[in-house]
C-alpha cells in the first residue's frame, strides 16, 4: 500500500491509523517499525489502529495476529471525536502500579497520523467492479464534511512538526483537492503541504488538481454562488477550489418584518435561474495543491489513489464559530453531546462546533483554556446525554464482547491438541459465559472488558522461575489482563514501554480510550487435567513465543530437523521414540508442564528469528501446542530450509518463503511406528552435505 511509504516512519514514532480497519496499511506500518528497531529489543514507538465499526476492529485484530507485536494498541471511537486524552490530574484506577508510577506523557500526541478516510471508492472498480451498481455522482458529496472533520482531528492529534498523510481511494477532487484545500484554508500558515516528488522515484504520478467543478444532480456547478442560485443546499463553499462563501449572495443575517432570520436561498425568485451553466465563471485555487499526488491506474497497471502529505509546523488556530455561540442557550441536550460529550469527558483536547446549517463546520483545537470558557450547565447537560447513549448501546456491545478475540474469563476449556474438541470447547464457554457473567465494564465503556495491569506477584515470580526468564526481560509492569478477578485469569498479554505509557495515560484521565485489544498474548492458562498438577499453570502461547525466547534458560530444549519435523507431523512422539535418544532423555527429565523446542541449527543461541513451537512434556510423551495450520506453515518453511541447504543456496528470505507445491498434508506420511527410517535418510542426506 502506498499511503504509509510517505509517512516516514521511524522506530520511535507513535503513529495513528485513523480509520485503520481492515488492517492492511496498519500492518505495514507495524513492519516498518520493527524493521527499523535495532537488535532484540522491541521498538520505542508504537500504532495505534482505529476504527469506529466494532466488527470491523475484529477484522483488523485477526490481520494484525500475524505480526506478533506488543507496540499495537486497537481502538473503537469516531475518527472526528478521536479523544486527546489531556491528563490534569492522577484519576485512580485501582492499580497502586499506576498511581506510583511518574507521569510519562502528558497528552496523547502522535509523530505520525495517516487518515485514510471513508470514500466513495471509485478508485477499486478494478478489482471490485460491483461498486458500479451503488456509485454515483454524489456520494462524494455526502462524505466531503465528514472527511474534513476526520482530517482536522488528526492534525489536532499530531505533534509540531510531525507529518499527517490524508489519502482516499477515490478520484473525486471533492474528496480529494477540495478537502486538503479546506484543511490547509482552516489551519491558516500552521499546516503545509510537503514536497514528496523525490521519494519513491520509481511511482509513477500525476499533480493535484487546481481546479474543478462539482457534479449534483446531473448538473456541474462552477462556484458556490451558481449552487445557491440554483438553490443546491447540500453543497458547501469548501468543494470549490476557492473556498468562498460570497456572502454578497447569500446574506444569513437579513431579517423580516416580523423579526425572523431569513436565507438568501429563500428569497431567490423563481425565474432567477441560470440560461448555461458553460457561461459560468469556473474557480481556481490559489493554493499549493499540485504538490498533492494522483495516482490513476492506467498508468503503472494499479489502483487509484490520492495521496496529499501534511506537515504540522506550528499548533492550529483557535477558531470559534460566533453563530453557534449565539444560540448556545438554545442548543438541545442532541446539540449539546454533539458539541461537547466527549471533550467534556475527556478533559478537552480538541473541540468541534458545528455551524447553524450544519454544513460550514469548523474544527479547532483549544489549549487548557477552553475548558474554562464551557458552563458548569453544558457539562451535566453532556454527561447525561452520554449515559442516555451508552445505555442504548449497552446490549450491542455485550454481543460483541462475547467473542473470542475480546472474551478473556471464560471457563476452562480442554486441552490444546485437539482442534475440533477446542472448537467445542469455545462454543461451550461462550454459552456459559452468556449465562453467568455480568456485563464488563472498561472505565465508561459499559460491555467492554477491561484494561487492568497484571498483578498478581505469585503467578509472575512462578512463571519467571519456571521459564527462567532473564532479568533483563522488561517484564515487571509490561502484564495486562482483561479480566478483574485476578484468580480466573486466562490470558496475560505483554505491551510494550510504548504502549505502558499510553495506557497509564488513559488510566490517568478516566479510560478514556475505548480499548478493544492491546498488547501480544504472551501467556495463557493450561486448564487440562495435566496443567493443574504442574508447578506453572500459564504456557506460553505462539504469539508470544517469538519476543520472549530469546530470554528463556529453562524448560528448552533444540531438536534435530528430523525430530522437529516429526513433532509437527505426528503432533506427539513417546520419549522411547525420537530419533535422537539423548533429546529424548533431555525431554524426559524436563518438567512437568511447558516447554518450548527449537530447531537446531549452527548457531546455539535461539533469538527471535528462531524456529520453535510451544509444547506440552507429560508423563511419556511430548506434545504439541500449535494449532494445525501453524503446524502446515511450519512444516513449509522447514521443508523449504531443507530443499536450500540441498542446493547450497541458504537466503534468509527463503524461511519465512511457503513452497505452495510441496505435498505436504500428510497423506502419503510413513507411520508412526516407521518414522525412524525417514528420520535416518534425512540424516544421511545432511551429513554427506
Amino acid at each position: 500500500m502506498v499511503p504509509p511509504l510517505f509517512l516516514d516512519v521511524r522506530p520511535d514514532h507513535f503513529v495513528l491509523d485513523v480509520c485503520a480497519a481492515p488492517g492492511s496499511k496498519t500492518f505495514q506500518l507495524l513492519e516498518i517499525i520493527h524493521h527499523s528497531a535495532k537488535g532484540r529489543f522491541l521498538p520505542d514507538g508504537m500504532v495505534l489502529a482505529n476504527d469506529l465499526d466494532v466488527q470491523r476492529c475484529n477484522l483488523l485484530i485477526h490481520q494484525t495476529k500475524r505480526m506478533c507485536t506488543a507496540n499495537l494498541i486497537v481502538t473503537n471511537h469516531e475518527g472526528q471525536h478521536f479523544p486527546g486524552c489531556r491528563s490534569h490530574k492522577n484519576i485512580s484506577n485501582g492499580s497502586d502500579t499506576t498511581n506510583n508510577l511518574e507521569q510519562s506523557i502528558p497528552q496523547l500526541l502522535f509523530d505520525r497520523v495517516l487518515c485514510d478516510v471513508p470514500c466513495s471508492g471509485d478508485g477499486t472498480l478494478r478489482k471490485a467492479p460491483d461498486i458500479w451498481r451503488k456509485w454515483n455522482g454524489g456520494m462524494g458529496n455526502g462524505l466531503h464534511c465528514l472527511q474534513i472533520h476526520i482530517a482536522m482531528r488528526g492534525l489536532s492529534l499530531l505533534k509540531v512538526g510531525g507529518r499527517m498523510v490524508y489519502s482516499t481511494c477515490s478520484m473525486n477532487p471533492v474528496e480529494n483537492e477540495a478537502v486538503v484545500a479546506e484543511i490547509l484554508r482552516r489551519c491558516g500558515g500552521s499546516v503545509e503541504l510537503v514536497d514528496v516528488s523525490n521519494e519513491l522515484p520509481q511511482l509513477i504520478r500525476r499533480p493535484g488538481l487546481t481546479k474543478w467543478k462539482v457534479r449534483d444532480k446531473g448538473v456541474w456547478l462552477p462556484s458556490y454562488k451558481d449552487a445557491r442560485k440554483l438553490q443546491r443546499n447540500g453543497i458547501v463553499p469548501s468543494m470549490f477550489p476557492s473556498g468562498k462563501n460570497y456572502a454578497d449572495l447569500t446574506n444569513n443575517n437579513q431579517k423580516s418584518e416580523n423579526g425572523e432570520s431569513v436565507n438568501a436561498e429563500d428569497v431567490v425568485q423563481p425565474d432567477d435561474t441560470i440560461s448555461s451553466i458553460d457561461d459560468l465563471e469556473e474557480e481556481v485555487s490559489d493554493l499549493s495543491l499540485q504538490l498533492c499526488m494522483r495516482i490513476v491506474p492506467h498508468d503503472q497497471n494499479t489502483g487509484a489513489f490520492f495521496i496529499a502529505v501534511l506537515q504540522k509546523v506550528s499548533h492550529l488556530p483557535a477558531i470559534p464559530d460566533k453563530s453557534a455561540t449565539s444560540q448556545g442557550k438554545l442548543s438541545t441536550r442532541s446539540e449539546l453531546h454533539e458539541n461537547l460529550s466527549d471533550q467534556a469527558a475527556e478533559e478537552i483536547n480538541g473541540l468541534e462546533v458545528s455551524s447553524v446549517d450544519g454544513a460550514d463546520e469548523k474544527i479547532l483545537e483549544v489549549a487548557s483554556k477552553a475548558e474554562e470558557n464551557i458552563s458548569e450547565m453544558a457539562l451535566e447537560a453532556a454527561d447525561e446525554k452520554i449515559s442516555e447513549e451508552t445505555s442504548e448501546v449497552d446490549e450491542k456491545i455485550s454481543e460483541v464482547a462475547l467473542e473470542a478475540d475480546l472474551v478473556d474469563d471464560e471457563p476452562a476449556g480442554g486441552a490444546p491438541e485437539s482442534n475440533s474438541s477446542e472448537a467445542a470447547d469455545k462454543k461451550t464457554d461462550s454459552a456459559k459465559t452468556g449465562e453467568k457473567r455480568k456485563l464488563q465494564i472498561q472505565g465508561k465503556w459499559k460491555g467492554v472488558d477491561p484494561v487492568l495491569f497484571f498483578q498478581d506477584e505469585t503467578i509472575i515470580n512462578s512463571i519467571k522461575a519456571f521459564y527462567g526468564i532473564d532479568e533483563s526481560f522488561p517484564f515487571t509492569g509490561h502484564l495486562v489482563t482483561r479480566n478483574k478477578d485476578a484468580n480466573h485469569v486466562k490470558r496475560i498479554y505483554y505491551v510494550s514501554k510504548s504502549v505502558k505509557d499510553v495506557l497509564d495515560l488513559n488510566f490517568r484521565v478516566g479510560q478514556q480510550l475505548k480499548i478493544t485489544s492491546v498488547g501480544l498474548k504472551m501467556f495463557e492458562r493450561q486448564s487440562s487435567r495435566e496443567g493443574s498438577l504442574a508447578p506453572c499453570s500459564f504456557r506460553i502461547s505462539s504469539e508470544g513465543l517469538p519476543v520472549i525466547l530469546p530470554y528463556i534458560t529453562k524448560q528448552i530444549l533444540y531438536a534435530s530437523p528430523a525430530d522437529f519435523k516429526h513433532l509437527l507431523q505426528y503432533k506427539s512422539i513417546k520419549f522411547a521414540d525420537f530419533v535422537d535418544a539423548d533429546f529424548g532423555q533431555k525431554a524426559a527429565d524436563l518438567i512437568l508442564g511447558c516447554c518450548v523446542i527449537v530447531l537446531r541449527e549452527d548457531h546455539i543461541q535461539a533469538d527471535a528469528s528462531a524456529i520453535a513451537i510451544g509444547c506440552w512434556k507429560g508423563r511419556s510423551s511430548l506434545s504439541v501446542m500449535v494449532t494445525a495450520m501453524d503446524c502446515q506453515e511450519l512444516l513449509e518453511r522447514l521443508s523449504a530450509r531443507m530443499e536450500t541447504e540441498k542446493n547450497g543456496t541458504l537466503e534468509p528470505e527463503s524461511l519465512g518463503v511457503l513452497d505452495k507445491k510441496q505435498d505436504l498434508s500428510g497423506e502419503n506420511r510413513t507411520p508412526l511406528e516407521d518414522h525412524n527410517v525417514e528420520a535416518m535418510k534425512i540424516q544421511d542426506t545432511n551429513a554427506s552435505e
